[in-house]
């Protein structure tokens, strides 16, 4: 209980201390033309540290990369600081069920020569160079921990969760600098991009790895908010309780934590994953209101399970859609499946998977939906046109986030 309360208090912590370790800014070189790309999956392996690099025709890994090379330099820091062990035994313990979370999320720059990494063990983010292998340089986020990130579309700017710090960090990719921030709830959590980049979508999901989950106690979670963000100036245009508004739909005693989601083409619609839910809600952007909810079934194994057995909240962590937006890839994770759904009829197909489905993302091309199955090391590929699975692709311990990219021939050379 002593790391929960040091936990607790770690909340309220700001700005990592000054001198916080950076790297020297690296040139990124000229951006490389299509003919010397190619188009790949990067897995992130959370638990071994390591991201593949996969080849989305062939379906075969082209390159492992160790994403903690500094590991034993970070260690040594962090065993000299109190307050940053404690956040790293909370982090193992109460967040990673006994495993240390060495990769979160991960991009590609937009040179396809650099990918970059959070570590949220580590509480930083790092720009590795694909081909050597070397870290180009390394930010400490705000507070102790690093989570989701999300790339604007020109390749400019991370947005990163600094889950300890109740912010948003933006890094500029050149060089590796905090550039800005924007407020968020109690654990900031997921981020998205508008296609034009001029806004992001993000969430906080509060205390998550608290037992105290029936509906009465939802306050204990803390703050949970929805909000769209004005990328250039990051002034927060409106935020909203998601639970207020289901319970306008008539479904009170939800909770607030919106998890993944996913955008219609035309950006009036999200789709929002909440704690708890085994579905997902349409959220009217323009009309600010729930438009419909879809409920999913639960396995016979999830339906036995107690609300605090689920991992940290997550009934459902991951959705994605279409390139044609009509239909949606969900990860239904506490029953192991993934669901293809018809955006206009929430009709659904199910596919068991295995073990603890635990994120989706479609193919750069719309027809695929990339489904990583944490609990067995492998990503499912799956058909939106067939709602069949065509592949299984072996990947590292623990994968979670996917994330399509295209790099550079030569860094895989």
């Amino acid at each position: 209980m002593w790391i929960l309360s040091v936990a607790v208090v770690l909340l309220g912590l700001g700005p990592a201390p000054a001198g916080a370790a950076r790297s020297t800014p690296a040139d990124p070189g000229p951006a490389a033309t299509s003919a010397q790309t190619r188009e790949v999956l990067l897995v992130g392996n959370n638990w071994d540290g390591t991201a593949d690099i996969v080849d989305v025709r062939t379906y075969q890994r082209i390159r492992r990369i160790n994403v903690i090379p500094d590991r034993e330099a970070r260690l040594a820091e962090i065993y000299l600081s109190p307050v940053r062990l404690a956040a790293f035994l909370f982090i193992r313990t109460q967040i990673g069920e006994g495993h240390d979370q060495f990769v979160d999320d991960m991009y590609a720059s937009a040179d396809g020569r650099l990918v970059y990494v959070s570590r949220p063990s580590f509480g930083d983010v790092v720009a590795i160079d694909i081909q050597s292998g070397e870290i180009r340089w390394r930010t400490r986020v705000d507070g102790e921990r690093a989570d989701h990130m999300a790339i604007s579309p020109d390749g400019s700017r991370l947005a990163v969760s600094a889950s300890t710090a109740k912010l948003v960090d933006m890094i500029d990719t050149a060089t590796g600098q905090i550039v800005g921030t924007f407020p968020s709830g109690d654990s900031p959590h997921e981020n998205t991009y508008s296609r034009d980049g001029g806004k992001i979508y993000h969430a906080s999901i509060g205390a998550v790895y608290t037992t105290l989950d029936e509906p009465w106690l939802d306050w204990t979670k803390g703050e949970r908010v929805f909000e769209i963000v004005d990328a250039r100036t990051l002034r927060v245009e409106r935020r909203v309780d998601i639970r207020q508004k289901l319970a306008e739909f008539g479904m009170p005693d939800m909770s607030a934590a919106v998890r993944p989601m996913a955008l219609s083409p035309d950006e009036r619609f999200a789709y929002l994953q909440v704690s708890f839910l085994h579905g997902f809600v349409e959220y009217d952007l323009r009309a600010d209101r729930v438009t419909r909810v879809a409920q999913l079934p639960l396995s016979d194994e999830a339906r036995q399970l107690r609300r605090d057995q689920y991992v940290l909240d997550s009934a459902h962590h991951g959705i994605a859609m279409s390139g044609d937006g009509t239909k949606l890839c969900v990860a239904g994770t506490m029953s192991n499946y993934a669901a293809i759904v018809s955006r206009d009829s929430f009709r659904h197909s199910l596919l068991p998977l295995g073990a603890r489905t635990y994120w989706a993302t479609s193919s750069a091309d719309g027809q695929y939906c990339y489904v990583s199955v944490a609990g067995d090391d492998t990503v499912s590929v799956i058909s939106y046109a067939t709602e069949q699975q065509v592949a299984r692709i072996p990947v590292g311990d623990h994968p979670q986030r996917a994330r399509t990219a295209t790099v550079a021939e030569s860094a895989l050379g």
